[in-house]
């Protein structure tokens, strides 16, 4: 058979591919496919052809695809890329998915209608709304059936993070229904007031278990866990475990990972590397999901080296990455722009058959983004609807921000627009980062009329937005414009922090009001602010365009003195003030220093 198709080229300075198949079947199931591939140039001539033959299998129904370096290759559609969770009947509820296998259950009318009035029933944390719902509960009869109803009901509202009416159902259950709670039911209440930080009600339910003679099981334990996390109790956390070992159960990957989990969400990150060196040292095997906990652990800390060393160390294991692994990485390397290596993962991703989705193209495109190569990451963009994978509004968004980055404002706009078009509503941070686009071009009218539009659509500007304003017209010249946005942060609704402060700071000091600036920095204390390691170095900037020297030296004193650690930017800084070998010599010295004693977030 013949299939043609045209394919966007994803070399440099190539307006299309034209790739021509002639496949027919050989013997033993196989078949013989030739692949003729033009490429034509800007001059739209023909320029190299390359003909290949493979054999592939008649059975199976593989994507193929070229990759960057015109290699032929394919993913198998079998291999999901996320499984959403799955049913219900017959399997038990499982912590942290819901459901199990993907696939989820029918509902039944009834099910249906008691779904739509615990949803729907706004009185419910009333007493009397509590008594109504319980009066409509005890009206249902006492089945396997209804049982089930209930069960997939309430599964569905913890789907949609809906915790008080789980509470109510799951306390008619117990101390009110005929029907005889199980493990289950008790886990999902546990789960409940965990999220709704309410730990004593939580610790109070397990106490209830163990006198019901109710034995628990790993996902109580994480539950458990879980809550007193989210309350930041560690010691009550680290007395679960203690009661694991009373009870002879030694803590298994489920209930490390629920508290790695829960010491990540509580930005815990030093105690959770504690947590997974005390789990290898007890000989429990991390799991894929503890391998990309700790990945996106050191990828939000921006320390891709040690990302990448958690992913040979899985490997090492023989613990199977997912595609949840590999998204990680190439996030870690997205934060520090590094393209290329987030290049290399997206193709080991492709090799082990896994089909590349729309979390994965946001990740990559994130990297092109934060190098400042806003053409690659309208590459990935346009490969990914190429691809069959539709963006979402965090594609969008990246797009923005990465022509935003590149001073292209007017491109940012389609996207925006575009974004629109395709039914999705702009959020904020769609907003912020068409904002920021404008704001770096100098363009006050179109930061204006974004904001304009933000209050017609009902979204409140904030913080960022209002700093964003303070930029730009701090930029622009615009000094009595900033003033009064500032007054109006500090006189209405608004929040200042000190990044409100760095952009007056930079600002006054830029402009050679050192009088402002001083008077700025002495008031940070009194509106519960403490000088990070922008406040210091834009101040001393100021007296740095000066060649005021002994000045920055003493402002750099005052911020070691502070706590305040120096970063690059300080360094260049201090030596821009410098005027004779001498004195960059002096600084090169106290900066090394510093660096050497300097302690780190996160142990190597």
């Amino acid at each position: 058979m013949e299939l043609e198709s045209i394919f966007k080229c994803r070399f440099l300075g190539c307006n299309s591919l034209y790739i021509k198949t002639n496949t027919r079947r050989k013997s033993n199931n196989n078949c013989r496919t030739k692949w003729i591939m033009t490429c034509r140039g800007k001059s739209n001539s023909r320029t190299t052809t390359v003909v290949t033959d493979i054999d592939t299998p008649a059975t199976k129904k593989d994507s193929l695809f070229l990759d960057s370096r015109g290699k032929l290759r394919s993913f198998d559609h079998r291999k999901l890329s996320r499984k959403k969770g799955g049913t219900l009947r017959g399997r038990g509820w499982k912590y942290g998915t819901g459901f199990v296998d993907g696939v989820f259950p029918v509902m039944s009318p009834t099910g249906h209608q008691l779904l739509d009035f615990l949803q729907n029933y706004k009185e419910a944390l009333l007493e009397d709304g509590i008594t109504t719902i319980w009066n409509a509960l005890d009206s249902l009869r006492p089945t396997h059936t209804t049982w089930d109803d209930i069960i997939n009901v309430i599964v569905q509202l913890r789907l949609k993070k809906q915790w008080d009416p789980i509470i109510m159902v799951c306390e008619w259950i117990l101390y009110r229904s005929s029907f005889q709670p199980d493990i289950m039911c008790y886990n999902l209440l546990i789960d409940s007031y965990g999220q709704k930080s309410q730990y004593n009600k939580a610790e109070s339910l397990y106490l209830q278990l163990m006198q019901a003679r109710i034995v628990p099981n790993d996902d109580t334990y994480a539950l458990l866990l879980g809550a007193y996390c989210s309350s930041g109790l560690l010691d009550k956390a680290e007395a679960v475990f203690s009661e694991m070992h009373k009870h002879g159960l030694p803590p298994s990957v489920v209930v490390y990972n629920a508290y790695i989990d829960g010491l990540l969400k509580g930005r815990n990150t030093r105690k959770a590397v504690e947590i997974f060196e005390r789990m290898k040292r007890d000989r429990c095997e991390p799991s894929a999901d503890t391998y990309t906990m700790m990945i996106n652990l050191y990828g939000k800390a921006r320390r891709s080296f040690m990302a990448l060393k958690v992913f040979k160390e899985m490997h090492s294991q023989n613990c199977e990455p997912n595609i949840c692994t590999y998204t990680a990485l190439i996030n870690a390397f997205a934060r520090e722009g590094l393209c290329e290596k987030a290049e290399e993962i997206f193709e080991e991703l492709q090799e082990q058959g896994y089909e590349p989705d729309v979390y994965v193209y946001n990740a990559l495109m994130e990297a092109y983004s934060r190098a400042g190569f806003a053409n690659g990451a309208a590459e990935i963009y346009s490969l990914m609807q190429f691809m069959g994978c539709e963006p979402d509004r965090a594609s969008y968004n990246i797009m923005v921000d990465a022509y935003g980055r590149a001073g292209r404002h007017e491109d940012a706009r389609a996207i925006f627009e575009e974004l629109k078009r395709h039914g999705m509503t702009p959020t904020m941070k769609s907003h912020m980062l068409l904002l920021s686009a404008y704001s770096k071009s100098g363009n006050i009218a179109k930061c204006e009329e974004i904001v304009n539009q933000m209050h017609k659509s009902g979204l409140k500007p904030d913080t960022y937005v209002l700093n964003s304003m303070l930029n730009s017209y701090g930029r622009t010249g615009k000094l009595s414009k900033m003033e009064e946005v500032l007054t109006a942060m500090e006189n209405g609704p608004y929040t200042t922090d000190i990044s409100t402060y760095n952009i007056l700071i930079n600002v006054y000091g830029r402009a050679g009001f050192l009088e402002k600036m001083e008077e700025l920095f002495k008031s940070l204390p009194s509106k519960n602010l403490k000088p990070d390691v922008v406040t210091w170095t834009s101040r001393m900037g100021a007296y740095s365009k000066k060649k005021q020297y002994l000045k920055c030296l003493e402002i750099f004193e005052e911020m070691i003195d502070a706590g305040c650690y120096p970063d690059g930017g300080t360094a260049k800084v201090l030596l821009s003030a410098c005027s004779s070998d001498e004195q960059i010599e002096q600084v090169t010295t106290v900066i090394r220093t510093m660096h050497r004693d300097m302690k780190t977030m996160l142990p190597l």
